[in-house]
């Protein structure tokens, strides 16, 4: 059992971390390193064993790990059609096709490089195959914790309810997005209340240049058309990313209970980062997430994923540069 022990001591600082401050990035990557050393010293166990059922396990687990790179790259590909259908060809709507033809340019260079065996590009593959598993890695981890984050249970109490803005539909118009994170303020607005609370929400977005009127207001016009009290709505009009967002109305929150708390809701693909910038500029509160439309999901999760890599890009270079460097001994000693 002395295999599982570097699993079961990440878990175990994995476990603290979470409940010390759960806004962590690095709780991702201590989760994935958990579960990537005990899949290891499973495999490893099982072709220790020298039976054949345990390498018939072995070798099954890794064609299901090449069949499900495969699978994800087809399904990455049509989500990204179906992205530019509905969405249009900005780059940020790319994010999925791109993914997908990268994945494809990798496992080619792979295999060109085994069956060509130059020096040159025996180095590129190595450096590009250690690349796309380290993002690879990172991404899963991200995915995975993100998706437990966003299942944690809301504190008991909260004395604010923060709603993220987003862009308005012909400058005035709540979209389905954003009415998707209003809808589900309510809910959390009336859960607080009923364990007796009396939290104030707060719409949070300013006037973007192509809109007639802030996002805070249309949201809590939207709100209010839909019988919500409006003596328990703040607005907060000044924002125009999410970092203002969370700072402006941590200005409002602290102005009114100084030792506040909050629930900050916005969409479930962008709860996570969301947190980790909740964290970040101070604001003492949890962070929960509305549903979002199956086919739009993919393509905004690369889009934060992209985002956090930027976030942390010195440590991400770093490293980064470190696989460039491991090619080139390859092609060297080659």
């Amino acid at each position: 059992m002395l295999v599982y022990a570097p699993a079961a001591l990440l878990f175990l600082v994995f476990s603290w971390r979470v409940l010390r401050e759960r806004r962590r990035f690095g709780n991702a990557v201590l989760l994935g390193l958990a579960v990537l050393c005990a899949l290891v010293a499973w495999m490893s166990r099982l072709v220790r064993s020298g039976s054949t059922s345990g390498l018939v396990v072995a070798c099954s687990l890794l064609a299901v790990c090449a069949l499900g790179i495969l699978v994800l790259t087809y399904l990455l590909f049509l989500n990204g059609l179906r992205m530019v259908r509905k969405e249009g060809r900005s780059p940020a709507n790319l994010l999925s096709l791109t993914a997908a033809l990268g994945i494809v340019g990798v496992i080619a260079l792979v295999i060109t490089a085994a069956v060509v065996r130059t020096p040159l590009l025996v180095g590129v593959g190595a450096a590009a195959l250690g690349l796309s598993s380290y993002v690879s890695f990172l991404f899963l981890s991200f995915v995975c914790y993100a998706f437990l984050y966003g299942r944690l249970q809301v504190r008991r109490k909260a004395d604010f309810v923060v709603v993220l803005g987003s862009g308005l539909v012909g400058g005035s118009t709540v979209p389905p997005l954003l009415a998707s994170r209003l809808e589900r303020a309510r809910e959390v607005h009336a859960r607080l209340t009923g364990r007796g609370g009396s939290p104030v929400l707060i719409t949070s977005g300013g006037q973007g240049p192509d809109e007639k009127l802030p996002e805070s207001h249309a949201m809590a016009d939207y709100l209010t058309d839909r019988g919500f009290p409006a003596d328990l709505i703040e607005r907060e009009d000044r924002s125009t990313t999410t970092d203002e967002n969370l700072r402006f109305s941590k200005a409002i929150m602290e102005a009114a209970k100084p030792d506040y708390r909050c629930v900050v809701v916005t969409n479930n693909y962008h709860a996570f980062r969301a947190a980790l910038t909740a964290r970040r500029v101070g604001v003492r509160g949890q962070v929960v997430g509305a549903p979002t439309a199956a086919y739009f999901w993919p393509n905004a999760t690369l889009r934060e994923f992209a985002a956090v890599l930027v976030a942390y890009r010195r440590t991400n270079i770093a490293i980064c540069l470190l696989f460039v460097l491991g090619g080139v001994l390859v092609w060297s000693v080659r």
